[in-house]
């Protein structure tokens, strides 16, 4: 094991013994050890080389190309988990690898959950892990492909958007720029051009009294936060410092 922690350590790894024992672990013969440590060293994510990320405590499917679920982002799955009940119905949009809705169907009893994403790899991969858990994976952008039954009865909509401004793209971690798909990271010039389209888009989707949780950098959660009130939603920002995450929230008025 320690030549193998030695090796990636060299190549930059933070976690290099977790890391090791998850592929020494993975590993069947000596050969397969050797291709995934070369692997990894080169910068392919680690979650790639083992098929799997670790997410809310669930061993999400993650192959190749598609977007590894980040750990800061399970507090998008607690904020929405403490304002859903029991047979919400919950639409995962920019869904990458389903983990968001995933996560929320293995929490909350009963719920109808949809998911969609305009990447042919993610929808793929996303159903392998919301298909098992009951529910329904769309290819298209954003709100295109859903059935328009599920107008005016969304619970809680979780968007983990791309929310990387353009410029930032280049200062990303290689294994992040290189090995996923640009359309996952890029959200236009200030990042919030995604979320711009969602905002628009959501009260026709959502019930009264439903939520909007994006996921947004501590920076740019004033002005998502002013995007949603000026698309008629009321605007809240959550916070966690300690998995350093920022979550936008807009919630549909109620019906007077």
């Amino acid at each position: 094991m320690g030549t193998v922690v030695e090796r990636l350590r060299a190549a930059g790894c933070v976690f290099a013994e977790d890391e090791a024992k998850l592929l020494l672990s993975a590993a069947r013969t000596p050969a397969e050890l050797e291709d995934t440590v070369a692997r990894r060293v080169a910068g392919l994510p680690l979650e790639h080389i083992l098929g799997w990320a670790e997410f809310c405590g669930l061993r999400i499917a993650v192959d190749p190309g598609v977007f590894v679920p980040r750990r800061r982002t399970e507090f998008l799955v607690h904020e929405a988990t403490s304002l859903a009940h029991p047979g919400a119905v919950i639409l995962d949009l920019c869904c990458g690898s389903g983990a968001l809705g995933t996560a929320l169907a293995a929490t909350i009893d009963r719920i109808e959950l949809y998911a969609a994403d305009i990447e042919p790899a993610a929808v793929r991969c996303a159903r392998r892990n919301i298909v098992p858990a009951g529910g329904l994976v769309y290819e298209g952008d954003l709100f295109d492909p859903l059935p328009e039954t599920l107008r005016s009865r969304i619970d809680i909509l979780v968007a983990n958007t791309p929310y990387v401004p353009t410029e930032a793209i280049g200062m990303m971690p290689p294994e992040a720029r290189v090995h996923e798909p640009r359309v996952t990271l890029d959200g236009g010039r200030d990042g919030l051009d995604v979320q711009r389209r969602v905002a628009a888009a959501a009260s026709s989707w959502l019930v009264p009294g439903g939520h909007l949780l994006v996921e947004a950098s501590e920076r740019q959660a004033p002005d998502a936060a002013a995007i949603f009130a000026a698309s008629g939603l009321i605007p809240r920002i959550a916070r966690s410092e300690d998995l350093d995450a920022t979550v936008v929230i807009g919630t549909r008025p109620p019906r007077s």
